[in-house]
């Protein structure tokens, strides 16, 4: 299999300044970025952050007020109608009272580079499925057969919002792998998620929006390093007194269960010499960096807080 994917410096994916407003309600405000090729790029967001728009917009399903909107240097219909975008949306259903295998027959038969049909059925996993009818479908089926209308032909970018969402673990593997195929193949994915662990294992890039906005464009690495904290869990014998552990310093979160205390501080070193001048004898002491997930709740929490 071969790409198309373009070689020159003109980005996959350009938002220069889009706002899109629905009524009192910022959707997207001021939103810049740029995405390029080959790149697995995970979109972040609490719900209301933004994210479904941000991909209807890049889609061409709905129109900015203010700013403009490039795909492949073109408008999102433009680079569409060529064939060169692959879309899995949660919103939309699928046709009823035809099989699988015909639904992803005309898929193929739309888009102007498809591949065979067999092929698209084989890479979702939905072979086995070909002859069962679309609204018999189980909620994972379903989403594969969304998959394998979204790869139907050699599109350049493939944008996924919540792809794998009522996957078991076993096809949530699969998928992903696929996926990797796809941008070792030099296509960009875009893929919107709640899943943090996959943003974690899968993208190289990390976008998180909060109330319309990008705070925060990185490896997820540097989302980590951005959230500024690092957890201490350690276990304490006796009852454990919350009083004197809540006025650690450069305490932000505190978690007592049973025995086990967990806590997670801006300045861990201070947390930890602190903890110790307390005249508790910490047991199984851990310091360790928070995962993506943390960062990510620490991240929108703060900037919460700053526009409360």
């Amino acid at each position: 299999m071969t790409t198309t994917a373009a070689t020159t410096t003109t980005p996959v994916v350009g938002f220069d300044q889009v706002s899109k407003v629905y009524g009192d309600v910022r959707a997207v405000d001021g939103l810049s970025l740029s995405l390029h090729p080959g790149e697995t790029v995970a979109l972040l967001g609490p719900n209301g952050a933004g994210k479904s728009t941000t991909l209807d917009l890049l889609l061409g399903l709905r129109q900015p007020d203010s700013g403009q909107v490039r795909v492949f240097g073109t408008g999102p219909r433009e680079a569409i109608v060529a064939g060169r975008v692959g879309a899995m949306l949660q919103s939309g259903g699928l046709m009823d009272e035809v099989t699988v295998a015909e639904l992803v027959r005309l898929a193929c038969a739309l888009h102007p580079k498809s591949y065979p049909v067999g092929e698209v059925l084989s890479r979702a996993g939905i072979s086995q499925i070909a002859d069962r009818k679309v609204d018999k479908l189980s909620g994972g089926q379903a989403q594969r057969v969304r998959f394998a209308l979204a790869t139907a032909g050699d599109s350049d970018l493939i944008v996924l919002d919540e792809p794998t969402t009522g996957m078991d673990v076993t096809a949530r593997q699969a998928f992903w792998a696929t996926m990797r195929e796809q941008a070792d193949q030099g296509r960009t994915v875009l893929f919107a998620t709640h899943y943090l662990e996959e943003a974690d294992a899968i993208a190289d890039r990390v976008l998180v929006l909060h109330r319309g906005r990008l705070l925060a464009d990185g490896t997820a690495a540097e989302i980590k390093a951005k959230a500024g904290a690092r957890r201490v869990s350690f276990d304490l014998e006796g009852t454990v007194d919350e009083a004197p552990l809540r006025a650690l310093p450069f305490l932000t979160s505190l978690d007592v269960s049973g025995h086990t205390v967990r806590i997670q501080s801006s300045d861990a070193d201070a947390t930890v010499h602190a903890l110790y001048g307390l005249g508790v004898y910490p047991r199984n002491l851990e310091v360790s960096g928070l995962g993506l997930e943390q960062a990510f709740v620490a991240i929108t929490q703060a900037e919460e807080a700053k526009q409360s």
